[in-house]
């Protein structure tokens, strides 16, 4: 099932799919602060997002370009631990990226998932968005609106921490909400839909062959009523873009 503002990109592997990534995610950020002043970047976890986020640092090209001072990192979802945990998304950002941009600025907002009430964590951290969305003049109907929210899609169609049959698939008015995965027995930090919806541009980033039979499940099933959380993403004014590398893509029909 795909909408009108969405788009897939297929690259030949991994290596070909992050510098894709790497390169789009300057393009972004150049209009961004040619345009506003500022970048807006909601980062995501995993193993393939963590490739990027090395990249970036280290690959002189991009790290030259990419106008860190202007830019505000935001995290779409983080598990309900410490920043050092060894499950944090933040600990796995800045060890990919945060730390070898040293000396350069950069604005970090992480989530304060130390916080042992993941209700009051969630609640501080749109409380800090709403500031600075609003102080930045970036607040369109209601929500926040990124320049890109980066994602990734797991095997059983989640993204973000909006996981099949959670409470959270339902919000309509908060930017972050602790939701409670009983299949982890854990609460997840996350950004709500409206949000996802709201940006500019929302890259799906996805890699390996055991993808592949979700992304043809959720591209190809024919029908207009989403059946994985995924499938709500769906920009009002912005782009869904799908970056993909081979393996996950072949099941897919020819296109």
């Amino acid at each position: 099932m795909r909408t009108e503002n969405e788009v897939v990109d297929v690259f030949p592997d991994v290596t070909a799919l992050t510098k894709a990534a790497g390169e789009h995610f300057v393009l972004l950020a150049k209009d961004a602060v040619a345009a506003r002043g500022v970048f807006t970047v909601a980062l995501s976890g995993g193993s393939t997002p963590k490739v990027l986020y090395t990249l970036l640092a280290t690959d002189q090209s991009l790290r030259g370009a990419i106008p860190w001072s202007n830019t505000h990192f935001f995290f779409g979802d983080e598990r309900h631990v410490p920043p050092d945990h060894v499950e944090s998304n933040f600990r796995m950002v800045n060890e990919a990226m945060f730390r070898r941009l040293a000396p350069i600025s950069t604005r970090i907002h992480r989530v304060p998932a130390e916080n042992p009430d993941a209700v009051n964590a969630a609640a501080q951290y749109e409380a800090n968005m709403r500031e600075l969305f609003g102080l930045k003049g970036l607040v369109r109907a209601g929500f926040p609106r990124f320049d890109l929210i980066l994602l990734g899609m797991g095997p059983d169609g989640h993204t973000a921490s909006l996981f099949p049959g959670t409470v959270a698939l339902g919000e309509t008015k908060r930017w972050v909400v602790a939701n409670w995965v009983e299949k982890l027995k854990t609460h997840r930090i996350t950004f709500t839909f409206p949000v996802l919806n709201n940006a500019a541009e929302v890259i799906l980033f996805v890699a390996g062959p055991d993808k592949a039979p979700m992304v043809a499940e959720v591209l190809g099933r024919a029908g207009n009523v989403p059946r994985y959380p995924v499938q709500m993403v769906q920009p009002r004014n912005g782009v869904k873009r799908w970056m993909l590398d081979k393996p996950a893509a072949s099941l897919l029909a020819p296109n």
